[in-house]
C-alpha cells in the first residue's frame, strides 16, 4: 500500500498537468478567436491582436518560476476578460443594406406604433429594393400568434420567429437575427463571439417569408400557437418593448445564449426546464420543442402536424399582396 501511494501520487500530478495545459490552449484558442471576430478597427489592429493573445499565452510556459509564470498568464487573461467584458455592442456601424435601418415601436392606450417595417422587393436572395413603411395595430385586434421556420441546411437548423396577425388581415412578423456589418460576410463561428448585433426585424411577411419560400425556395412551415389572448397580447408588447429597447441600449448576439430561439423563450415566458432544452441549440427542432410544452395543436402526433404546416409555393410564385392568405390557405391553423 505505501509503495503505491506515490504511484498514485505522481498520476495525479500528471493528470493535473494535462488538464492545466488543456485549459491554456483552450483560452489561448478562445482568446485569439475573440479577438480575430471582434469589431476592433483597423482590421490590422484586430488581426495582430489574434495572433499576439494566443502567442503571449504560450509563450509564459516557458518562464521556470511557478509563481512568474502564474501570473503572467493570470494578467494576460484578465486582460482578455476584462477587454471582452467591456466590448460595447454598438447602433453606429456601417450596417449591410438589410439591417441598415431599426425598427421601433411604442405603444399609446391599445394603440401599438410601428415605424420602419421593412417590406423589401426581393428580386434575387442578394438583389433586393429597400422598401419601409408605418403602421399602427389596435391590440384588441391581435388574433393569432404563429410559429415559423424556416429549413436551408438539413433537419437540425432552422431560422425561427413568430408572426403576429390582426383580424384586418395583416400581418406583423418579428425575427430575432444576427445585425451584420457591411465590411463582413456571414459566419456561424463568429455568433459566439462579439461580433454580430443583436437585431430585431420588424417586417412585411411578404419580405421576412416571401424570400425564404419564393426566392431562396427554403423548406418554411407555419405552426399556430395555442395561446390565450391575455398571452397573445402579452408576448406580443414584450416583443415591441424589446424592439424599442434596442434603438437605445443595443446588445450583442449570441449563439448560445441570446439568439433566434433562446429569445422567444425568454419572451413568452417558458420555464427554465424548456430553455435549458437541447433543442434550443438544435433551432431546427424548435417546433418539436413548441408542441411538447404544449403550445401547438395536439389533435395529431408532431410528425403530422408538420408534413401539413409545410408551405407550397407554385414554381415562379412571387409575394403578391394577398401573399399572407395565399400561404395559409391549406395550412391546419386551429386557434384555442
Amino acid at each position: 500500500m505505501t509503495e503505491r501511494a506515490p504511484l498514485h501520487r505522481s498520476v495525479l500530478r500528471t493528470l493535473c498537468r494535462g488538464l492545466g495545459l488543456f485549459g491554456i490552449l483552450l483560452v489561448a484558442v478562445w482568446g485569439g478567436a475573440a479577438f480575430f471576430y471582434s469589431t476592433l478597427e483597423p482590421t490590422a489592429l484586430r488581426l495582430g491582436l489574434s495572433g499576439l493573445f494566443p502567442v503571449a499565452l504560450l509563450a509564459c510556459l516557458a518562464i521556470r518560476r511557478p509563481l512568474y509564470r502564474r501570473s503572467a498568464m493570470l494578467g494576460i487573461s484578465l486582460i482578455l476578460a476584462v477587454w471582452f467584458l467591456t466590448d460595447p455592442a454598438r447602433n453606429d456601424r456601417d450596417w449591410a443594406p438589410e439591417y441598415s435601418q431599426m425598427a421601433d415601436a411604442t405603444v399609446e392606450g391599445r394603440v401599438a406604433h410601428v415605424t420602419h417595417i421593412r417590406n423589401f422587393t426581393y428580386r434575387t436572395p442578394t438583389d433586393a429594393t429597400p422598401a419601409y413603411y408605418d403602421a399602427d395595430y389596435n391590440l384588441d385586434t391581435l388574433s393569432s400568434v404563429d410559429l415559423v421556420t424556416s429549413y436551408w441546411a438539413g433537419s437540425a437548423i432552422a431560422h425561427v420567429f413568430l408572426s403576429f396577425g390582426f383580424s384586418d388581415g395583416r400581418h406583423l412578423a418579428i425575427s430575432i437575427e444576427t445585425r451584420r456589418q457591411k465590411r463582413f460576410a456571414y459566419s456561424t463561428i463568429a455568433g459566439f463571439f462579439h461580433h454580430y448585433e443583436l437585431f430585431y426585424v420588424a417586417a412585411d411577411e411578404r419580405d421576412l417569408i416571401g424570400v425564404r419560400t419564393d426566392i431562396r425556395r427554403e423548406q418554411v412551415y407555419i405552426y399556430r400557437l395555442q395561446l390565450s389572448p391575455a398571452a397573445r397580447e402579452r408576448l406580443l408588447l414584450s416583443y415591441l418593448s424589446e424592439l424599442h429597447m434596442l434603438t437605445t441600449h443595443p446588445r450583442w448576439y449570441n449563439t448560445l445564449t441570446a439568439n433566434c430561439t433562446t429569445e422567444i423563450l425568454a419572451r413568452s415566458g417558458a420555464s427554465p426546464r424548456w430553455r435549458l432544452d437541447w433543442r434550443v441549440l438544435l433551432s431546427g427542432y424548435t417546433a418539436s420543442l413548441a408542441y411538447d410544452i404544449g403550445l401547438l395543436d395536439q389533435h395529431d402526433p408532431f410528425a403530422t402536424l408538420q408534413r401539413l404546416s409545410l408551405i407550397k409555393r407554385p414554381e415562379g410564385a412571387r409575394p403578391s399582396a394577398n401573399y399572407s392568405q395565399e400561404i395559409r390557405e391549406h395550412l391546419p391553423l386551429n386557434t384555442p
